[in-house]
C-alpha cells in the first residue's frame, strides 16, 4: 500500500476519472446560469406569465359574483387552471431560440446528453415561471377567499404540480421543435397530459376544505412528479436529437 492510499489522497487514476464528471457538472451549471441570466435580462416572459395568472384569476369573481361560498368552492380549480395556462406562455421559446441561433447544436456537439440538456432547460423554466407562480398563488388564493387548511394544501400541491407542468411542457416543446405552427400544437399536447395534475391538485384542496383526508391525492401527485422526472427528460432529449439531426 503506497503513501497516497494510506493518507487517503486520491490516486492519479481516480483523479483522471473524476475530471470528466467535474467538466460535465461545470458545463451544466454554466448552461443553467446562462438561462437564468437571460431570463433575468429579458424578463418579459416571466412578467407576462405572472400578470396572466393574476388577471385571469381576478376575472372569476367578476363573472361568478361576490358569493364567498361559491368562490371558495371553485378556488382550487381556478388557481390550477390559471397556473397551467400561465405556464404555457414561455414554452414556445424554451428550445426554439437555441435551435435558431445554433446553440443547441453546439451543446450537443460538446458531448452533453440531450436528456440532460432538456432537463436543464426545464429546470430553468420552472425557476423562472413555476416558482414565481407558486409565490403569486397566495394573494390570488386569499382574493378567492381560501382559508384554513385550504391554502397550505394548495401551496404543497403547487410545489409538486408546477414542476410536472414544466416537465410536460418541456416534453411537448421538444416534440414540436422545428415543426411548422408548433406554437399551435403545443397547448394541444400539454393540456391532455396535464389533466392528472389538475385533478389531483384541485381534489386535495377540496378534500381539505371539507375536512376529509387529502394525503392520498398529494401522494398521487408526488408519484406523478416522480414519473415525469424519470420519463420526460429522456423523451424530450430524443426530441432534441431528432430536431438537430
Amino acid at each position: 500500500m503506497n503513501a497516497h492510499t494510506r493518507t487517503g489522497a486520491p490516486l492519479p487514476q481516480q483523479g483522471q476519472a473524476l475530471r470528466p464528471a467535474v467538466r460535465f457538472g461545470a458545463a451544466l451549471s454554466a448552461l443553467l446560469a446562462r438561462d437564468l441570466r437571460l431570463a433575468w435580462r429579458h424578463g418579459a416572459d416571466t412578467l407576462a406569465a405572472l400578470l396572466f395568472f393574476i388577471l385571469a384569476g381576478s376575472l372569476f369573481p367578476l363573472a361568478l359574483g361576490p358569493s364567498p361560498d361559491l368562490l371558495r368552492k371553485m378556488a382550487p380549480g381556478i388557481v390550477w387552471v390559471c397556473a397551467l395556462l400561465a405556464s404555457l406562455l414561455p414554452l414556445d421559446r424554451l428550445f426554439g431560440a437555441e435551435l435558431e441561433d445554433g446553440a443547441l447544436d453546439q451543446l450537443l456537439l460538446l458531448g452533453l446528453p440531450p436528456s440532460v440538456v432538456a432537463m436543464t432547460k426545464i429546470a430553468s423554466h420552472w425557476l423562472t415561471t413555476g416558482l414565481p407562480l407558486l409565490v403569486a398563488a397566495t394573494p390570488l388564493a386569499l382574493m378567492l377567499d381560501m382559508r384554513g387548511a385550504d391554502l397550505p394544501v394548495l401551496l404543497v400541491g403547487l410545489a409538486l404540480g408546477t414542476p410536472c407542468l414544466s416537465l410536460l411542457g418541456g416534453l411537448a416543446s421538444a416534440i414540436v421543435l422545428g415543426a411548422r405552427r408548433g406554437g399551435v400544437l403545443l397547448p394541444l399536447l400539454v393540456l391532455p397530459l396535464a389533466t392528472p395534475v389538475l385533478i389531483f391538485g384541485a381534489l386535495a384542496v377540496d378534500q381539505a376544505r371539507l375536512g376529509l383526508t387529502y394525503g392520498a391525492d398529494l401522494d398521487l401527485l408526488g408519484a406523478f412528479l416522480a414519473a415525469c422526472l424519470t420519463l420526460c427528460p429522456l423523451a424530450a432529449g430524443a426530441g432534441l436529437r431528432a430536431a438537430v439531426a
